[in-house]
């Protein structure tokens, strides 16, 4: 069980020392009035205390992403781990974060009016096509998932509520008045509730991990797990069903690690905190819980399943991530787990639906400048969730195949974002330029391979993303090279 300390004891070390570091480069000014102060209007601009700050920004972008990444992730093995804690610690917390200060820096605007900020409009439109299509697709899938899990329990057997369509609708009116109230009315007053109970669930988790985990490994054998029969692949090569840890791990993973959907979120809180300070416990402090979470069930579905990757693989197949929570929180947490495990499949991806839809309509409002009255918020929810409802009807794992790659490459753009702020300011860059030529080379070598992109052979993907990488590299330092030399302190 030492593994399991390991890794939440390198998120919270990350947090206490690496966390400030990054705070350094950025130039927080505690006496500086926040978008919240100077544009208050009772809609989205409203004040929140940190805390609540917190655990709202930690349901916005924790949801299911968290639980139901890192169960499919576990089919790798404990290479999962690895992934989560260095990318959390690396790249999503300082993803995270930058995402926070930009917002808050430039009067709680959306990430494509930061773009054309820092960039040019040709960025900035990039941006807004892809930062509309993540929220929206982030959206229609979470009407999907908890609709899906509604209709087939079995109290509903045999009533209207065990029809699929009137899950939907019902979902898709919670999503109109969330999308529409202003932020006080049931965000801020429901969401650190269920926040407290994600809080809550993962720790029962954990805590039965560390008492009845057997299959979980150890330090002396650790390593040897990246080899081990029952998950029949090396390091960075295909598994028995053919899937490569490079690039498809980076992309399966996303919550708990880095996640592009979180900087969509961040305008959200942005705009509603008082004080520049908070930036750093909120957005940092929100995305290295989700690392802890992420840790959890990463370990849960190693341990749950003795017979590795054949066994998981199997329960997978045949009801999906949702089926394998059900397991593991039956398994060891009993009936209260049954419970559980219909709020994490249920009810967590509802709070990240909505907020995706808010955060859509807020995007779109930045981009076009439309006045915030309820006749035109109206006229922006309405259709986009008459367009989601027919989405709905569509496959899947394809909308899933878009929407992964939209989350690497959104969060490769933030991270570049992020760069070219302290390129500005000329302080140390390397903390988001470094993991911007990691994501770059990631996205590169998956949209290559990937059947969604241009469909080449597998083998291809390793050597395409590091020749992207390297050459990344190369022009990320000739910039480096080519700045002025005064920095800010």
């Amino acid at each position: 069980m030492i593994i399991f300390f390991i890794c939440i004891t390198l998120l919270i070390l990350g947090y206490k020392f690496y966390s400030p570091f990054v705070e350094k480069q950025v130039g927080i000014d505690p006496t500086a009035q926040t978008p919240q102060v100077r544009f208050e209007e009772g809609i989205d601009y409203v004040a929140i205390h940190p805390v609540k700050a917190f655990l709202i920004q930690f349901l916005n972008i924790a949801g299911v992403g968290p639980i139901f990444g890192p169960i499919l992730g576990a089919l790798y093995g404990p290479i999962a781990l690895v992934w989560i804690v260095l990318g959390n610690i690396l790249g999503g917390a300082v993803h995270d974060y930058f995402s926070g200060v930009l917002s808050i820096k430039e009067d709680g605007k959306s990430l494509p009016e930061i773009a054309g900020h820092y960039y040019n409009v040709f960025f900035k439109a990039v941006m807004l096509v892809f930062t509309a299509m993540l929220l929206f697709f982030v959206g229609v899938v979470f009407i999907m998932s908890p609709a899906g899990l509604l209709s087939n329990l079995t109290y509903f057997e045999g009533t209207f509520l065990a029809g699929n369509t009137f899950w939907v609708l019902v979902i898709l009116s919670y999503y109109l008045l969330a999308t529409l109230l202003p932020i006080d009315k049931i965000i801020t007053k429901f969401y650190p509730i269920f926040g407290l109970l994600m809080i809550v669930m993962t720790s029962l988790i954990a805590i039965s991990l560390l008492f009845n985990a057997p299959h979980l490994p150890v330090a002396g054998d650790f390593l040897g797990y990246f080899n081990a029969d029952h998950y029949n692949h090396d390091f960075l090569e295909p598994n028995a069903d053919g899937l490569p840890v490079w690039p498809l791990l980076f992309m399966t993973i996303t919550c708990g690690a880095i996640s592009g959907f979180h900087s969509t979120q961040a305008p959200i809180i942005a705009r509603c905190l008082t004080n520049e300070k908070y930036v750093r416990p909120v957005y940092y402090g929100a995305m290295m819980c989700e690392g802890i979470v992420g840790c959890v069930w990463a370990l849960a579905g190693i341990a749950a399943f003795p017979e590795g990757y054949s066994e998981l693989k199997a329960l997978l197949d045949q009801g999906g991530p949702g089926l394998v929570v059900n397991h593991i929180a039956n398994s060891y947490l009993g009936a209260l787990g049954g419970i559980m495990a219909i709020i994490a499949v249920a009810v967590f991806p509802i709070t990240s639906g909505d907020t995706a839809f808010r955060s859509l309509r807020l995007t779109l409002v930045d981009a076009f400048n439309i006045p915030q009255n309820l006749r035109n918020r109206l006229l922006l929810a309405v259709p986009i969730l008459i367009i989601a409802y027919f989405m709905t009807k569509l496959d899947f794992s394809l909308i899933w195949r878009y929407f992964a790659f939209s989350n690497m490459l959104l969060s490769t753009c933030v991270l570049w974002l992020a760069t070219k702020f302290l390129f500005e300011r000329g302080t140390f860059h390397w903390i988001a330029s470094l993991p911007a030529v990691i994501g770059t080379s990631v996205t590169a070598s998956y949209i290559m391979t990937a059947r969604i992109g241009f469909n080449m052979p597998i083998e291809y993907s390793k050597p395409i993303g590091v020749a992207v990488g390297v050459v990344t590299l190369l022009l990320l330092i000739i910039s480096h090279n080519k700045r002025p030399k005064t920095l800010i302190t």
